[in-house]
Parts: C-alpha cells; sequence; structure tokens
C-alpha cells in the first residue's frame, strides 16, 4: 500500500535531462504558450490600436518573444526579440534594439496587457479526458490500476490514479506546453512529461527513469 501510494510521487514528480528541468525551473510557467487578442468587434479591450484586427504574442522558456499583426486591411506586421519580466512588468526588447515595458496581470490563460484582454489557446487537440491503457515501466507497481487525467482547454487539469484494490491518490493544477513537453503544476510539485499525440491516442514518457503512459480519449456519447 505504501508503495503504491508513492506512485504519483514517482510518476509526477521525476524531472527530465536538460530542457526539461530548465521548465521545471522557470520563474512564471504561465506566461509560457500562444496568446492572443481580437479586435473590439469582436471583445472590449481599451487602449489598443483598431487598426489591428488580431494580435497573437509568443513566449518561450529561452526568453525569445514573437509578436504577429494582423491589420484589417490584411497585412502582418511581426517583431521577434528578448524579453523579460517581473511581478508586474513586462519588458519587450525587439531585434532592432528597442525596449517597450508595459504592466501586466496573468494567471493561467488569461494575460491583461496595455488595456487588451489576451487569452492563451492551446495548438493542438490535448483537451479531453485520458484515460490509461498502458502503464509500463520498472518504478511502476503492481498495483496500479488505472491513470485518468482530464485536461481542460482552459489549461486546468485534475489527475486521479487508481488501485487494483480500490485506492485512489487526486491532484488538480494548471498545465502548460512547450514543444513536445508537458508541464502539470499542482500543489507541492510540478511533472514535466514528454508528450506524444496521435489521434486519440497521447503517449507520456519520461526516458530518464524509463516509464510510460499510454492514454486514450474518451468518446463521447
Amino acid at each position: 500500500m505504501k508503495k503504491w501510494l508513492c506512485l504519483f510521487s514517482v510518476f509526477f514528480c521525476l524531472s527530465m535531462p536538460a530542457k526539461a528541468s530548465d521548465l521545471t525551473q522557470f520563474d512564471f510557467p504561465l506566461l509560457l504558450g500562444d496568446w492572443y487578442w481580437f479586435s473590439p468587434d469582436q471583445q472590449e479591450a481599451e487602449g489598443v490600436d483598431n487598426q489591428y484586427k488580431a494580435i497573437n504574442i509568443s513566449f518561450n522558456s529561452d526568453y525569445r518573444f514573437n509578436v504577429k499583426l494582423l491589420k484589417r486591411d490584411g497585412t502582418v506586421e511581426e517583431a521577434n526579440g528578448f524579453y523579460d519580466l517581473d511581478e508586474s512588468t513586462l519588458v519587450l526588447n525587439d531585434d532592432q534594439g528597442e525596449a517597450q515595458h508595459h504592466e501586466y496581470k496573468l494567471n493561467h490563460n488569461q494575460l491583461m496587457l496595455r488595456g487588451a484582454r489576451f487569452t492563451k489557446i492551446l495548438p493542438n487537440n490535448l483537451s479531453g479526458a485520458w484515460y490509461s491503457d498502458v502503464i509500463q515501466g520498472h518504478d511502476v507497481d503492481d498495483e496500479v490500476a488505472e491513470l485518468a487525467l482530464m485536461l481542460r482547454p482552459d489549461f486546468l487539469f485534475s489527475v486521479r490514479i487508481s488501485g487494483t484494490e480500490g485506492q485512489t491518490v487526486t491532484h488538480r493544477g494548471v498545465y502548460f506546453l512547450e514543444d513536445d513537453h508537458l508541464v502539470l503544476i499542482y500543489r507541492g510539485g510540478q511533472q514535466d512529461s514528454q508528450f506524444e499525440l496521435d489521434a486519440d491516442t497521447l503517449t507520456l514518457t519520461d526516458n530518464q527513469f524509463g516509464m510510460e503512459a499510454v492514454l486514450k480519449r474518451q468518446q463521447t456519447p
């Protein structure tokens, strides 16, 4: 029983080498990802120049950013550079040497920047309810029966591990993505796994510990 209860720590507290280790130590992980603002024709946003129809900003863990601005005439402006931030100010330093300082507010899927509300968009079809088909690896206890993972499109998740005798461990939190990494942030820790999505099959792996979980999407009636 004690060994089974430790599986959550094994499966969700293992750190990956190199990049994954950096992700779990990133100071502002909720900022990472693709953020979109759409013109006031579709939602209210004070302080935004009406010449733009949509804006996309991407933030990476190497402190690089990319911004694309879709103008109403159909043309696109684009800028790249480095960013820095603290608890209240985001600084964008573009590759042309110009710096912009913006006050911001941030949560798991909303970014307020200069009065505009940006929404983080899930870049692939990961959202949904996933149930384990196979859990294998030398650190997996034989008493583990099922892993259930719910990924919501607003970047909230819940995970439940069930044992063969009816025991369960459940955690909830927020998640973010970068490349092929899925990072779960929950009370007491973070877990970074590499993922592969193939239609309705989601595979989570930890190469350092030789652990793999193959999950199937629950089909809605």
